[in-house]
């Protein structure tokens, strides 16, 4: 009887939990209760016992969190407090603190890993199978933690485990394009999570919440404000603040930065002039360093946004980055500080390529920076693009460390009403040859140092994320953030291994559900370069907010603000030539990379209009001409999100009941605007092609004129 009241207990847990509603909050630790009973048997007997080596806060959250996920996924079964001496045991703690018989099991295995690195192992000792989980440091420890739950989480045997794993990049980091009152530039999930008027005196579960996250999958550090920075964040009241984030943080792992204004020195400083090589700025800035440090020992350092886009800079003082970058970084380096000097800059006095911009003005300098300046570039020369070839400086400053930036949040993608997985992109990106020491010499080599020897390694991704109860407005785009910590650890991983494991964790283990819904997520990035900017065209987005089509804007005083400037589309053909007979952009790629850039037979389609200007009667590889050609993948993107949604509609019974409707509108909102994509710019387009459109593709459902009219003054994150 007993037996039978337990099992309709169990059983009742489990149904609620599927019909329960589900707000997104809990993100990829969901720790669902695992139904399988002999799984879930087989991990409650290696499990019988759980034992801490160490009393650090970073140790303490390791064991809160292993309490926290063992006896949800585990049920009433599993206890923590067990006092069974006798039972297989789980044995976690950083090396200096295990007992020297379970150091003695694990050979040299201290000896692969890094600081941050972990080792997941198991073991027999005395008739009893155990597990150790270990490092060198205790976030090492932590981080292998996490790891171990994920296994349970995607159901993996955790039986005879050898896991060995540390992060291939130094500095992990997300960029918080956030300000003091609040809004995020290009933030789609609701306002800032830092609420500063309320700093340091109350302190958010949330921010906890949020470190968890981070350091489930490896981040280290966090940009608290915008690269759009307002000095007020270097003072001390505003300090204060930073240092009680910093004391939420410090025990996950996580650094914080802070985004430094270059004219702080006139605007909170009293002084005259921002000038790097004045005496009196650079004593300004040491002191101002040595301010933050006293407050927070462990600052990871500056980023800095200068002379792009009218935000202050040296070059303001006739002086260069080398200038600026060095005067901050021999403010931060008896701190171990760091400076992050972002490489986005372009002129509005030269109009003949945003793209080779940044080029000329840092790889010139390589060996000349300080050795804690890293040169933070985006993935593309241009914006953040749906698609871009890869930024020409990766692999081109083989003396200066170089780190990607990546965007999360979905400036250029459909903001979070369109459910994109990043990742194929950044895969795309991190797998791009440079060639800059012959072939093999992908991006991610550069990145973490292995191409020409760096010791300072990095990675940053502008933040997707909001106070939105779901963190990112979208459930689909926690798959992003995610995605980004994952390849931070590890830029060699495929998008469809982090995508499998993110659906598993997010919402299901059934082979039902993961493989079509995976599918969905690895074609959702190409469905909107072809419904946005298909065969190469780009930055044809509405200006100022970047909502919606805008490929008719050409009134703007920049020339390079215009989309107009990017497609040039003429009575003769559309494309930005960027070969030799045009920019000569390519020149700036090593020269088996410019070889097939600047060749018509050998440039992938995918780039074509990126590097090419060519006749609407161009024929592409498919026999179609590219005018047609152009037409049918604006329509194929419509019709991957069709795709998309009829897909997300069998998935109802696999998905609680607020998640499964929040996505479904979602995806109808994005179908919606992609139908408005294709028809705003074929209209557009086709007054220069002045050809009809093929057979098909659907007939526009409104006038040229009309989208033109439309209006967007109060579109998000602008």
């Amino acid at each position: 009887m007993f037996k039978k009241i337990i099992f309709f207990l169990t059983f009742s847990i489990v149904f609620c939990n599927n019909i329960s509603a589900n707000d997104g909050y809990n993100l990829w630790l969901q720790y669902r209760f695992i139904e399988n009973a002999s799984l879930r048997e087989e991990y409650l007997k290696a499990l019988e016992k759980l034992s801490p080596s160490g009393n650090s806060e970073t140790i303490n959250i390791a064991l809160k969190e292993l309490d926290k996920g063992l006896s949800s996924m585990l049920g009433s079964e599993f206890s923590s407090t067990s006092t069974n001496n006798n039972g297989n045991t789980l044995i976690f703690g950083a090396k200096a603190n295990l007992p020297e018989d379970v150091i003695l099991q694990l050979g040299n295995a201290f000896n692969e890993i890094n600081e941050e690195g972990y080792v997941i192992r198991s073991y027999s000792l005395k008739g009893k199978n155990h597990i150790v989980i270990t490092g060198n440091s205790d976030i090492g420890v932590l981080y292998g933690v996490y790891n171990f739950l994920k296994l349970l989480q995607t159901n993996k045997s955790i039986e005879k485990l050898n896991i060995i794993d540390s992060p291939k990049i130094k500095v992990r980091i997300l960029n918080h394009w956030d300000n003091l009152d609040r809004t995020v530039e290009r933030g789609y999930a609701g306002f800032s999570i830092w609420d500063w008027h309320r700093l340091p005196d109350y302190l958010d579960p949330r921010y906890t919440d949020y470190a968890r996250a981070n350091a489930s999958v490896g981040i280290n550090g966090t940009v608290l404000n915008n690269v759009n920075a307002n000095a007020l964040i270097l003072t001390p009241q505003y300090l204060e603040k930073v240092e009680a984030l910093a004391n939420v943080f410090r025990p996950y792992g996580i650094k914080v930065y802070l985004t430094a204004r270059f004219s702080a020195p006139i605007e909170i400083g009293g002084l005259k002039t921002a000038d790097p090589l004045d005496a009196d700025v650079i004593k300004w800035w040491k002191e101002k360093t040595t301010e933050i440090y006293k407050r927070i020992p462990d600052f990871g350092g500056f980023v800095v946004k200068a002379n792009s886009e009218g935000q202050p800079g040296p070059q303001d003082y006739n002086r260069n980055h080398v200038d600026g970058a060095n005067m901050l970084a021999d403010a931060l380096a008896p701190f171990n500080g760091i400076i992050m000097w972002r490489a986005f800059v372009y002129s509005e006095h030269d109009t003949t390529d945003r793209a080779k911009q940044a080029y000329p003005e840092f790889v010139p300098y390589d060996g000349q920076f300080k050795d804690n300046v890293i040169i933070q570039v985006k993935n593309g020369a241009i914006d953040f693009q749906p698609r871009e070839p890869f930024h020409p400086m990766f692999g081109a400053m083989p003396k200066t460390p170089i780190m990607m930036e990546f965007q999360i949040t979905q400036e250029y993608l459909g903001f979070s009403t369109h459910s994109v997985f990043l990742p194929t992109m950044y895969e795309e990106t991190l797998q791009s040859d440079t060639y800059r020491k012959g072939k093999g010499s992908i991006v991610a080599k550069d990145l973490d140092g292995t191409l020409h020897n760096k010791r300072l390694t990095g990675m940053a991704g502008v933040s997707n994320i909001g106070n939105d109860i779901n963190w990112t407005g979208n459930p689909m785009l926690q798959a992003n953030w995610y995605g980004y910590g994952r390849l931070a650890w590890d830029p060699y991983l495929s998008a469809e291994s982090i995508a499998d494991e993110w659906l598993r964790l997010t919402f299901s283990n059934n082979k039902n559900f993961i493989e079509p819904v995976k599918e969905m997520m690895l074609n959702s990035r190409e469905a909107v370069v072809n419904y946005m900017t298909p065969l190469g065209l780009h930055h044809i987005m509405d200006t100022g907010h970047h909502y919606g089509p805008g490929p008719w804007v050409s009134n703007l005083s920049r020339p390079e603000w215009n989309p107009v400037y990017y497609h040039k589309a003429d009575s003769l053909g559309i494309g930005f030539d960027r070969t030799p007979t045009g920019s000569n952009a390519t020149e700036q790629y090593a020269p088996e990379v410019a070889k097939v850039y600047n060749d018509l037979k050998s440039i992938s389609e995918k780039d074509l209009l990126w590097f090419h200007h060519v006749t609407w009667d161009y024929k592409l590889k498919n026999g179609k001409t590219l005018w047609d050609g152009m037409a049918l993948k604006y329509q194929e993107g419509v019709d991957q999100v069709a795709s998309m949604i009829k897909t997300w509609n069998q998935m109802e019974s696999y998905v609680d009941t607020e998640r499964y409707n929040n996505i479904k509108m979602l995806l109808n909102i994005q179908y919606k605007e992609a139908k408005w994509w294709r028809d705003a710019c074929l209209l557009y387009f086709q007054q220069y092609s002045k050809r009809p459109l093929p057979e098909g593709v659907e007939k526009p459902s409104q006038t040229l004129e009309y989208f033109q009219s439309l209006k967007f003054p109060f579109a998000p994150g602008n």
